[in-house]
């Protein structure tokens, strides 16, 4: 079986797809590229740092977040977490795992008009509470919650 044909292909297909959408003005370039990600903030060691980077040091917390994560996770490469938010406005959501070697796991934005709601994999090394940062009509919100795990995913 030739693999190199089979990887051509798909990310053959996958240009492909993202042109014709922004042909079609479904997404745009910058949009389809992610390059308005927050590369600082990814690379900072502590979620006070990441935080920081992202102009949230002084968050608000709010019981409008939900984290569904469960409370024991048999295996820390793959731990399902989900976030709701039902604060009007949301602008985007992003996920913090405190004792990870990088703490921020994830960033999604939440175009207007849909549903404030991800739910993605991470890994995690060891328990940590996970942390969930809304960005709510220009200002910043966040819920935790504390994941245990019991066989380690990042080096574990």
């Amino acid at each position: 079986m030739n693999h190199s044909r089979r990887k051509a292909l798909k990310a053959g297909g996958g240009v492909g797809l993202l042109a014709l959408l922004a042909a079609a003005g479904v997404v745009r370039p910058g949009e389809a590229l992610a390059s308005d990600w927050n590369k600082a903030a990814f690379e900072m060691k502590t979620v006070a740092e990441a935080l920081r980077t992202l102009g949230a040091g002084s968050a608000t917390t709010s019981e409008a977040i939900l984290i569904k994560a469960p409370d024991i996770a048999e295996n820390g490469a793959v731990v399902p977490i989900a976030v709701e938010s039902r604060l009007p406005g949301t602008e985007s959501i992003t996920l913090l795992i405190e004792k990870n070697p990088q703490p921020l796991a994830a960033s999604f934005g939440i175009p207007a008009g849909t549903e404030a709601n991800v739910s993605t994999r991470v890994k995690m090394g060891q328990s940590s509470d996970v942390y969930a940062l809304v960005r709510a009509n220009g200002r910043f919100y966040v819920a935790k919650k504390e994941v245990k795990i019991t066989l380690g995913g990042c080096g574990g």
